[in-house]
């Protein structure tokens, strides 16, 4: 493939090969499109001084000098949209125009927090005559960055663009599956003129590289989006040393449809939210909590909208949902289909895999899914809805909170009391109303319970990448 890069390591400034490599398929067609190298311990010894290195060079950089290179990377991004969608498209499968919009979201990440780069601001506290109390800022340090496959740039343009606004060095492991996207942010970021070491990008194999370099002094905080299971894991590592971490993990997202709104217009707002990237998204809207009165009208809308969802290679024009990003999710999304089924949910639409080739499921909606389903409890990762009838908004927010996770959450109304009930008894860290729109760069997101700690975008996910520091300064010895 022409549009597809040939893929390194990027380490101090230079590309790299190692004599290790595995192949990267295209999961609509699943056909090898390129070798990705794997880095051995030696190639993490070398990024681990670089990013050091990096570090005592970024961290003494002009803030708006940082906010230079960084826009300028990002304008580089936008600049190589087509490019870099195309690639997002044969490693992921996401339709095409969804992986253009989503260079457009890792350049917007980027481009807040280079603006924030400039605003870091401390404070200083009122204190007795003579005394000065100042609230002072400090990149934290190394970073450990690990970015999840299904958004190949725009995950990784979160973590990039926290670390290097707030004067952190990063090294960047994205995932095997969808590495082209991590790969054209460091190469405009090498256009751009950062210096050597402070991004450094290596891939392999994931517990072999996690484990090494999160037990290494120089890294001062981990941040990793993906599953609770492995975010578990990497927080008890990263406690051995008192390492910080920003886990953002999994969610089961609840939507809450109030018997005061109308239906169909949600139904359909849903339905085409639910199937973007074929449902793997850590905030797609998945157990349907929907007021009896108007519940039959909602779940025929949806399950209309569902399975006219256009499903194909998303190179195809006029797709809508292109396959699974890899081969693992489709057995995995059959077992929780089967296991629903079996103990009396109501298979309205889909529930099959499509064809003998790529890694395609239906869009797929169960009705009156029963409490002790595994679908009700295990989040599923790909184009499944649950939706199910409530008396009672108390009933609602209950079902709602009944899972361990808490990432995001919605609900459809029209009452300003329903609207602060949702807000004060929904655990979850996003509650949107009337939108499925979880986050924006300027908003924190992250998750309560066991779908995360700490928080990304926003003013509050750059102070993740920094430390604070009290200043008491005395006008006399005392």
């Amino acid at each position: 493939m022409s549009y597809y890069p040939d893929l390194h390591l990027y380490i101090d400034g230079q590309w790299r090969k190692t004599p290790d490599s595995i192949a990267v398929l295209n999961p609509a067609t699943e056909a090898e499109i390129a070798r990705l190298p794997h880095a051995r311990q030696s190639d993490l010894d070398d990024a681990l001084a670089a990013a050091e290195k990096g570090f005592r060079i970024w961290s003494r950089t002009a803030p708006r000098d940082r906010a230079h290179i960084i826009m300028k990377a990002a304008a580089l991004m936008r600049e190589r949209q087509e490019e870099i969608a195309l690639s997002i498209t044969a490693e992921h499968g996401k339709p095409l125009p969804q992986a253009r919009l989503e260079v457009i979201r890792g350049c917007e990440f980027l481009e807040w927090d280079a603006g924030e780069a400039v605003r870091t601001y401390g404070r200083v506290i009122p204190s007795a005559p003579g005394i000065r109390y100042v609230v002072h800022h400090q990149p934290i340090g190394v970073v450990l960055g690990l970015a999840p496959w299904n958004f190949p740039m725009s995950q990784p343009c979160r973590k990039v663009a926290g670390a290097l606004a707030a004067g952190c060095s990063i090294i960047l492991k994205a995932a095997e599956e969808t590495p082209a996207g991590a790969l054209h942010i460091a190469r405009a970021f090498h256009d751009a003129g950062l210096p050597a070491g402070v991004l450094n990008l290596v891939f392999g194999a994931p517990a072999m590289i996690s484990d090494y370099l999160i037990r290494q002094e120089p890294v001062r905080l981990v941040a990793f989006t993906g599953s609770t299971t492995i975010g578990r894991h990497l927080t008890t590592l990263a406690s051995e040393n008192m390492t910080s971490v920003l886990m953002e993990l999994g969610g089961h997202a609840p939507v809450i449809v109030c018997e005061d709104t109308d239906p169909e217009k949600a139904a359909i707002s849903s339905a085409i939210r639910k199937y973007r990237n074929a449902g793997q998204v850590c905030t797609s809207p998945t157990r349907f909590f929907v007021h009896e009165s108007i519940y039959e009208r909602f779940l025929d809308a949806f399950v209309k909208r569902a399975a006219a969802t256009v499903v194909g290679d998303g190179m195809t024009p006029g797709v809508e949902m292109g396959p699974l990003a890899n081969e693992r999710r489709v057995p995995a999304l059959l077992d929780l289909i089967e296991d629903a089924h079996a103990k009396g949910a109501e298979l309205r639409t889909g529930g099959s895999r499509i064809g003998n080739r790529g890694y395609f499921l239906e869009p797929t909606v169960l009705a009156n899914v029963p409490a002790h389903a595994r679908i009700m409890q295990e989040e599923p990762f790909g184009p499944l809805a649950v939706i199910n009838p409530v008396a009672s908004l108390d009933e609602a927010i209950a079902q709602a909170n009944s899972v361990p996770y808490g990432l995001a959450a919605y609900g459809f109304t029209n009452r300003a009391d329903y609207i602060d009930r949702m807000t004060d008894e929904i655990e979850a860290g996003n509650v949107s109303f009337n939108t499925l729109e979880a986050s924006l760069p300027e908003t924190p997101f992250g998750g309560v319970k066991s779908s995360g700690y700490g928080r990304e975008g926003g003013i509050e996910g750059l102070n993740n990448y920094m430390i604070i520091k009290n200043i008491s300064h005395s006008m006399k010895i005392v």
